[in-house]
């Protein structure tokens, strides 16, 4: 399906649709819906409320971060994924070990997020772990740049093997800056030499096979003085020199991170205006609103083609398929330790 899309993204207050979401997502320009902690209590319960979403606009894409780690909104009824940095801790003494257990956790989350209802996972991360950012951390593969692409891709592999898209985040880099964009606008003061060196490796590497990416709203003043998510420099680089092809998803504009850019329609022309395609609107309501109404006309064919395109596996049905169990399995055994 190539039919176009609306270029916002909001969140719900809960685990079903209020009459007011409804009427949202009724509107043109909302074109997806991205679920977090308060809106999942069960596989079971996530599948319902995908159909309940799916019953306002047919063509709606639906997103969870479901990275594993201390970043899964999903626990229930769904395979515990340990953090990205235990998958990848022994990447130097067994190799092929890790990159094919970073491609059965990509097929699985894949597996099980299609099940569930979903379009797509925000994952995978591709920040590099320096050590300098509380908010990355262990959701990094891993602190060797080299290493963190070569996993990341096994587990895009994994992804597409199970029909899921792959969204890398957070261009250029999020992990060499201790504040929190969340929080805070982060400003990381190294040279473009030194990001190309580091940070940029795994984007560089992975770009062509991504299906979306994630900017960060982070300022590297030594490239430009906007955040990346709102840098046509940046973007624009992303997609010529990286090679690039896929949809470009704005970070929440409600971070403060996001703030410098203006109010949230201001925020809302910018990023558009810079490259993205879809707009993250989240945990403000006042803010999507406007930003909707910023947004009255605008679509892109794009952001439809990440929609899940196959048939969806039973949940229950998962457990018949051997690598399934295996993997299920191995990755339980890692997230409890």
């Amino acid at each position: 399906m190539t039919q176009p899309l609306g270029p916002v993204m909001l969140d719900l207050e809960g685990q079903g649709l209020t009459q007011d979401e409804r009427e949202l997502l009724a509107r043109p320009e909302v074109g997806g819906v991205i679920l977090f902690g308060r809106n999942v209590d069960s596989a079971g319960q996530v599948s319902q409320l995908c159909a309940e979403i799916r019953a306002q606009g047919p063509g709606l894409l639906i997103g969870i971060d479901q990275e594993g780690g201390r970043v899964q909104r999903l626990r229930k009824g769904v395979t515990r994924i340990p953090s990205m940095n235990r998958l990848g801790r022994d990447v130097v003494k067994m190799p092929e070990v890790t990159l094919r257990l970073c491609q059965d956790a990509g097929w699985l989350l894949g597996m099980e997020m299609a099940a569930c209802g979903l379009d797509l996972s925000f994952a995978p991360v591709l920040d590099v772990d320096s050590g300098a950012s509380s908010v990355i951390g262990d959701r990094s593969f891993s602190a060797d740049p080299q290493a963190t692409a070569e996993m990341a891709g096994a587990f895009i592999h994994g992804l597409h093997e199970a029909g899921m898209v792959a969204v890398g985040k957070h261009f250029p880099g999020h992990g060499g800056v201790s504040a929190d964009s969340h929080h805070e606008l982060p400003i990381d003061e190294r040279s473009m030499d030194e990001l190309r060196r580091h940070d940029l490796i795994p984007f560089a590497a992975l770009a062509p096979r991504l299906d979306a990416v994630m900017p960060a709203h982070v300022v590297y003043p030594a490239f430009d003085a906007r955040p990346a998510g709102f840098s046509p420099a940046w973007l624009g680089m992303l997609r010529e020199s990286l090679g690039f092809k896929g949809v470009v998803f704005s970070d929440d504009l409600s971070m403060a991170g996001a703030a410098s850019a203006g109010s949230p329609g201001e925020r809302a022309m910018k990023a558009l205006a810079a490259g993205c395609d879809m707009l993250l609107v989240c945990n403000d309501r006042d803010a999507a609103l406007e930003v909707i109404e910023a947004c009255q006309g605008r679509v892109s064919r794009r952001v439809s083609k990440l929609r899940y395109a196959r048939a969806r596996p039973a949940l229950q049905a998962l457990t018949a398929i051997s690598r399934w169990r295996r993997v299920h399995a191995r990755l339980e055994a890692l997230a409890a330790e």
